[in-house]
Formats: C-alpha cells, sequence, structure tokens
C-alpha cells in the first residue's frame, strides 16, 4: 500500500444545482488483495479491495453493508449519469434532500433483495 496526502488539497466543486466544494485530500495505491475500511464517526465502515482485475467497491450491497445499515442506491442525474451511492445510517433526510436539490433520483435500492430480483 501507497499513501500519499495531498497538501495543499486539491480543491473543486461540483453539482448542477448548488455547488459544493470538495477537498481531494489523499491518494492511497492499493496491491492485489489489499483493503481498506473507511469508518464515520457514528461507527460505520466501509470497505474497498483491490483485486488483480479491479476493485470490489463495495462490499455485498444486499448482505454486510445492509448489515452494517448502509442503504445502497443506484442512483441517476438529470443528464443521465449513474452513481451508487451509500447513505448511512440514520442520514434519510440529509439523503432525500440533497436528492431534492440536485435533481437526482432513486432508480433501484440495491440493498432491497425484492428489488434486486427484478434486475
Amino acid at each position: 500500500m501507497k499513501f500519499e496526502v495531498k497538501k495543499p488539497p486539491r480543491i473543486f466543486e461540483v453539482g448542477d444545482r448548488n455547488k459544493i466544494t470538495i477537498a481531494d485530500c489523499a491518494e492511497l495505491d492499493l496491491e492485489p488483495n489489499e483493503q481498506v475500511t473507511f469508518k464515520t464517526a457514528s461507527g460505520a465502515e466501509y470497505d474497498v479491495t483491490r483485486k488483480e482485475w479491479g476493485y470490489y467497491a463495495t462490499p455485498s450491497t444486499n448482505g454486510r453493508l445492509k448489515r452494517f445499515g448502509w442503504r445502497t442506491a443506484l442512483v441517476k442525474n438529470p443528464r443521465g449519469q449513474y452513481y451508487v451511492f451509500l447513505m448511512e445510517p440514520g442520514k434519510q433526510a440529509e439523503f432525500d434532500a440533497y436528492l431534492k436539490e440536485e435533481g437526482l433520483s432513486v432508480v433501484k435500492w440495491l440493498d432491497d433483495d425484492k428489488e434486486l430480483a427484478t434486475l
């Protein structure tokens, strides 16, 4: 694993309707079969694992992430671009507000077995 802090961080804006400033703070290079775990202040965890063919971008959406309390959604923006969002436990109101502010829509909840069965 190689970790490099960006000093100063690269600053840029995102958002179609409300500009949000993002600080790109670091780079992390993983070797195959290495994993990093991101933790929130509330203790929620999210893992990314490097494989020789690419990445496991998330743990199982309807298994491990769901057990940790995360909601996983396939989200679409007004330009037809798709994203995978992970909603932190207890943050539904903030999530809904963000979707509304940016004109985003949930295409499919990827942690719901019934919705996944329709794919």
